[in-house]
């Protein structure tokens, strides 16, 4: 299937590796210009000569807000103006509902709400007046049932869907998308450095996730590919579940 993506500029955050390098890796086989950003240049370099096609890194951090505001140009004057947008910016520290001080619960705040708001508010007047963009969020399945112990990425990836879903009907007439993926468990290193391997995590797998295993970042990648092509047209502000049928809620 033809996404009719290729020619088609994108910038992903959190890519250098696990479940956004598998994003950026399907945008590049579809065609698309992809910028790579992350927190670190070393694991950038080796991932953007690792990803086939067209691919370039830049270095940001998402507490960093001015440096997200001013990375969309930067991008389009390495590559083109970004038409795509993945925000994957990463996950707060396991927690309690009262186990954070104050300046956690800010520090969640702006990586996982004002960092996307920062970089869509930076690409949104070149999508609208090329009146087509693609916005991909990068969530949990905690946006429909949160997960024990982790407080601080239930409360702000729900706010941050809130976010995404108003926007979506906002410029779904300007021919932008705008949607969410409900993530369940996936084998990456971040999954792999919370319990210092990957298997026991894949053994609660085959346990309790009904397709018996964990996710790969290849797949998350597929399907952020087809949110963010022509096929996709239609599909706004929806909140999607790639969870191997783990979420039982509608």
């Amino acid at each position: 299937m033809d996404l009719g993506i290729e020619g088609r500029t994108a910038l992903v955050m959190g890519a250098s590796r696990g479940i956004g390098r598998g994003i950026a890796a399907a945008l590049a086989r579809e065609g698309a210009r992809v910028a790579i950003a992350s927190r670190s240049s070393e694991r950038l370099e080796e991932a953007a000569r690792e990803i086939e096609g067209e691919v370039a890194p830049f270095v940001a951090d998402t507490e960093d807000l001015d440096r997200l505001a001013a990375l969309p140009s930067e991008v389009a004057a390495e590559l083109d103006p970004v038409e795509i947008l993945v925000t994957n910016t990463g996950g707060p520290p396991l927690g309690g509902a009262l186990h954070h001080a104050s300046e956690d619960w800010d520090a969640a705040y702006r990586a996982l709400v004002l960092a996307p708001r920062t970089l869509i508010e930076a690409v949104m007047p070149g999508m609208r007046e090329r009146r087509w963009g693609r916005i991909a969020n990068v969530a949990s399945s905690s946006v429909r049932e949160p997960i024990p112990g982790l407080a601080l990425s239930n409360a702000h990836r729900m706010a941050a869907v809130g976010l995404f879903k108003t926007l979506a009907d906002e410029v779904a007439g300007d021919g932008i998308t705008v949607n969410t993926v409900a993530t369940g468990r996936f084998a990456t290193e971040r999954l792999a450095d919370a319990g210092g391997s990957l298997e026991p995590a894949e053994e609660r797998a085959r346990a309790d996730v009904p397709a018996r295993r964990l996710g790969t970042p290849e797949e998350f990648g597929d399907l952020v590919a087809f949110l963010c092509s022509e096929r996709a047209a239609y599909l706004t502000g929806a909140v999607i579940p790639l969870d191997g049928g783990l979420m039982r809620s509608t």
